[in-house]
């Protein structure tokens, strides 16, 4: 693992030392040699316990999913990002790239740390390179206001995190997640103990984020860069997934009795944001409401602590991120045709683009959980689960799962269908970068139909 880590950090002078001509083809080829190394990853065997261990870092069933994808996104961000960035500054380009491979850095400590304290402090980490690329690089004034967003709600919820993280490292004497599964939570009283597990919990509900606390997502989608997008939908929203089943065997029993009113909030969250996103305007406000919607599933199975629930939130963060981030990369190729995130002006492009409706046909497909692409087998999980949580749960999955297909019919039919408008006639076509980035997102759902065990082996 730390060979990996390794040869990230040696991209950044990789990207300072290249010529100006080959800047990107230097960042793209040296990141993709490191993508297709992290897959060594996959083989691991099938047990429960830390493999490439050092001392403070390691992988295993849970993380290496979660690794891998992270190493996957960084090519294609640099790949996404050649059309809006290409005609900045040498010295802009590559504090662009520097800022992408730092914030890959801090994922990969995050996922792999074995010490809650260096997971807090590698969570708290990626906040500074994301903000940068949402300020510098967004669009529109309003990126000012969604970096603002983005900070405060993330801190408001992760302060809370650090001192609760301090208590239990004075109670316990360590944060190893080696050992900490195997212990009992604080000698509290019971309003300390409920607000402690409160403090646990809320900077990862904040991070997925669940429904009441998601505003700064949808602002902050809206207006970062499309490398912006596609790792805060890939990437950063699944920390919060990891942390939560992380550090929920740890608050045994207390989740039992407290986590009620969350897992009703993050199903009725499913339903409003679907709702709220048959009445979007804006593409990439429409995509950025069905990650809420999406993590809401996943925060309710992480919640009910069921095996089959932890499978299926597993497989239903990855497939949606690598579904979301392509639905993110096709808003961005009409975004730089049209100038304009609106879809009534953005209409019957299957006409002028052809190739990109066909893509956007695969990926509206996958939003919406087509058998038999991972997406489907991560709901089934995860409403299979629930249902033996709650039989009255499959009403509002049910209905979460039919708005979420009727929303992704009209983003398809609304951008791709229809009749011509005058002023799409002088489109220009689109580039073969452009189609190898949608591959290459849908290539790694095409492994996982083909091998599931990579995700729910019999580890769980």
């Amino acid at each position: 693992m730390l060979k990996v880590l390794f040869s990230t950090i040696m991209l950044i002078p990789v990207v300072w030392l290249a010529p100006s001509p080959s800047l990107w083809t230097s960042a793209l080829s040296s990141s993709f040699l490191v993508a297709l190394f992290s897959i060594s990853w996959l083989v691991f065997p099938h047990t429960s316990s830390f493999a490439n261990l050092s001392p403070y870092m390691g992988t295993d069933p849970l993380s290496t999913p979660l690794l891998v994808l992270t190493c996957w996104l960084l090519p294609l961000m640099i790949l996404a990002s050649q059309g809006h960035v290409s005609h900045d500054p040498p010295s802009r380009q590559r504090l662009y790239i520097s800022l992408l491979i730092s914030l890959q850095i801090f994922l990969i400590m995050a996922f792999g740390a074995t010490e809650l304290i260096m997971f807090y402090i590698m969570f708290e980490a990626t906040l500074v390179p994301t903000l940068f690329i949402i300020t510098r690089w967004g669009n529109q004034k309003e990126r000012l206001a969604a970096g603002t967003y983005f900070l405060f709600y993330t801190l408001a919820g992760s302060l809370p995190l650090l001192v609760a993280l301090l208590l239990l490292s004075g109670d316990l004497g360590t944060l190893s997640m080696l050992i900490l599964s195997s212990s009992n939570p604080l000698s509290l009283s019971t309003l300390g103990a409920n607000l402690w597990w409160l403090a646990c919990v809320m900077a990862f509900l904040v991070k997925m984020p669940l429904y009441g606390v998601h505003l700064w997502l949808p602002k902050a989608h809206v207006e970062a860069p499309v490398a912006g997008s596609m790792v805060l939908a890939a990437v950063l929203l699944k920390l919060g997934g990891y942390g939560m089943i992380r550090i929920l065997p740890t608050l045994q029993p207390l989740s039992g009795k407290l986590a009620y009113p969350f897992i009703a909030l993050a199903l009725w969250g499913i339903v409003m944001t679907g709702t709220i996103c048959l009445r979007q305007t804006d593409l990439k406000s429409l995509i950025a409401y069905s990650s809420v919607s999406h993590m809401g599933l996943v925060a309710g199975a992480i919640l009910i602590q069921t095996p089959w629930g932890l499978t299926g939130a597993l497989l239903l963060m990855i497939a949606h991120g690598l579904a979301s981030s392509a639905l993110f990369c096709l808003a961005n190729t009409n975004y730089e045709r049209l100038h304009t995130r609106t879809m009534l002006l953005a209409r019957a492009l299957q006409v002028a683009l052809p190739l990109v409706g066909t893509w956007w046909f695969l990926g509206t497909l996958a939003n919406l959980a087509l058998p038999p692409l991972p997406n489907l087998m991560g709901e089934l999980f995860i409403v299979s689960s629930l249902f033996h949580w709650s039989n009255l749960s499959l009403l509002i999955t049910g209905s979460g799962m039919l708005i979420t297909a009727a929303y992704s019919l009209y983003l398809f039919l609304v951008t791709q269908r229809g009749r011509v408008p005058s002023h799409l006639s002088g489109l220009y076509p689109t580039y073969t970068r452009e189609h190898l980035l949608i591959s290459l997102h849908l290539l790694p759902l095409l492994l996982l139909i083909l091998k599931p065990e990579i995700i729910w082996g019999p580890h769980w």
